[in-house]
């Protein structure tokens, strides 16, 4: 393992050594100034990102799952990302998994001695059922958690997809991983406080690859997320809204459709092609779920 002093995000930011000693707006302002870098870090790995979106969504065409596994914040944001995905996309739960060094408690309580235990990472991995058609996704801003090398280490023996996303170049997660993912953030505002900006960076990224992903495998069409689920008032007026814009009916119609239907891509399929509910269901399942292909003429 590498000397943690050497780590770029362990450094000391010489922008913010006297942050305890300046006014409140002087303090928001350098914290806000420091984190618009991050936007730029993260921009210098959209090539990495594009590969990693690709490769899943081929994976997922082929029964595969996406798996991210983390500790401590690196974990919650993984977590935090694949628990969105069911709501906005109507995927299983089981197709986008979080897994967090200390198990689900760590979500609320701090676990930081779970994290040294590589045979921890490859444990929790097992527990879940990975399989070599999977992909696993190991988050670690210092690029170096013993536990998620564990993950990637028994994920690569299987022969899995493996990806790797830290916040320190060359970073040692970077040799056990097929595609690395490596917004280099700096040092922090609070030393070591990798929550910040290296936890930002983070964020940005699963948003671009579960949104990515989920894009290239018809949960989408055009902007509209026509897989929502509408499970309660904001969302049945969500479902409503995309409706009326995929198809220019009104809300009236809208509204019958949504029930008819069951769901907002089989009410699109069924408005724009004149077809019953089972009709365009089977539409839908000939074209694997795209919208856009089941309305291609």
């Amino acid at each position: 393992m590498p000397d943690l002093a050497d780590l770029t995000t362990e450094a000391r930011n010489p922008r913010t050594t006297h942050i305890d000693e300046i006014s409140t707006l002087e303090m928001v302002t350098l914290i806000h100034q420091e984190d618009a870098a991050v936007a730029a870090a993260v921009e210098t790995q959209l090539p990495a990102i594009a590969r990693a979106v690709d490769a899943i969504a081929e994976r997922f065409n082929q029964g595969g799952r996406l798996f991210y596994i983390g500790a401590g914040t690196s974990g919650r944001l993984g977590v935090l990302d694949a628990s969105e995905c069911p709501p906005t996309f109507s995927v299983p739960t089981t197709l986008i998994q979080g897994l967090i060094a200390g198990g689900d408690a760590a979500l609320r309580n701090s676990s930081e001695q779970c994290e040294d235990l590589p045979e921890a990472g490859k444990h929790d991995l097992e527990a879940a059922g990975f399989t070599t058609s999977d992909c696993l996704l190991g988050i670690a801003a210092s690029g170096r958690t013993p536990y998620v090398i564990g993950a990637l280490i028994h994920a690569q023996s299987l022969g899995a997809l493996t990806i790797s996303l830290s916040c320190v170049a060359d970073s040692a997660i970077t040799r056990y991983s097929d595609i690395s993912i490596t917004p280099v953030t700096g040092p922090e505002v609070i030393t070591g406080s990798t929550r910040m900006k290296a936890g930002t960076a983070t964020k940005l990224v699963l948003n671009m690859i579960s949104t990515g992903v989920m894009v290239r495998t018809g949960a989408v069409y055009g902007n509209l997320m026509v897989n929502v689920k509408p499970s309660n008032d904001k969302l049945i007026d969500r479902a409503q809204r995309i409706l009326i814009a995929a198809t220019g009916c009104d809300r009236v119609t809208a509204t019958r459709l949504l029930i008819e239907a069951g769901s907002v891509k089989t009410a699109i399929a069924m408005h724009q092609l004149s077809l019953p509910r089972s009709a365009a269901e089977a539409r839908l399942a000939a074209a694997n779920g795209s919208l856009a292909k089941a309305l291609a003429p």
